[in-house]
């Protein structure tokens, strides 16, 4: 199987109504690149491939075949408050404050409305990995206290779930 460099095997493709504008957005909240883009004979974007660091996404103008998309979008950034508040200035709506999260990311979430349908974007930074690699077993102490039940069939564990 051939993946052309630069595309994961998954690669997330957008379609939104004023596609020219949600890629102007992109560019000015969080600096991506435009690699490329095809023109409809109508003047729409067929496709427009935009790259985050060493991911990218493909976005088009949506279509009766092809109507918006609802996605959302989860980067690593260096600093998620920069981010969040670029997002703000380029015309995004606060839709979480950015905060700890418990999983070890500094996390905030923005969306940005396109037409009928919102692209929600969370920008995070890492600041520790809370899960381990290591499978736990019931002599551990915060495994037998029931803070965190081991996963079935997985490698790492996850938290009780309250009652």
């Amino acid at each position: 199987m051939h993946v052309p460099k630069g595309f994961g095997v998954v690669t997330p493709y957008i379609f939104a109504e004023a596609a020219e504008d949600y890629v102007r957005f992109l560019e000015a909240a969080f600096g991506v690149r435009e690699l490329g883009r095809s023109m409809a004979p109508d003047g729409r974007i067929a496709n427009c491939q935009l790259r985050f660091g060493s991911t990218t996404i493909m976005v088009s103008d949506a279509s009766r075949d092809f109507p918006p998309s609802r996605a959302a979008l989860y980067l690593y950034v260096e600093d998620a408050d920069a981010a969040m508040a670029r997002a703000e200035g380029a015309g995004a709506e606060r839709i979480m404050d950015v905060d700890d999260m418990p999983y070890g990311d500094r996390q905030g979430g923005r969306s940005r409305p396109l037409g009928q349908h919102l692209v929600d974007i969370a920008a995070a930074e890492r600041r520790s990995l809370f899960l381990t690699t290591r499978r736990p077993t019931r002599t551990r102490p915060h495994v037998a206290a029931g803070r965190i039940r081991p996963q079935a069939g997985g490698t790492r564990p996850r938290p009780a779930l309250a009652a």
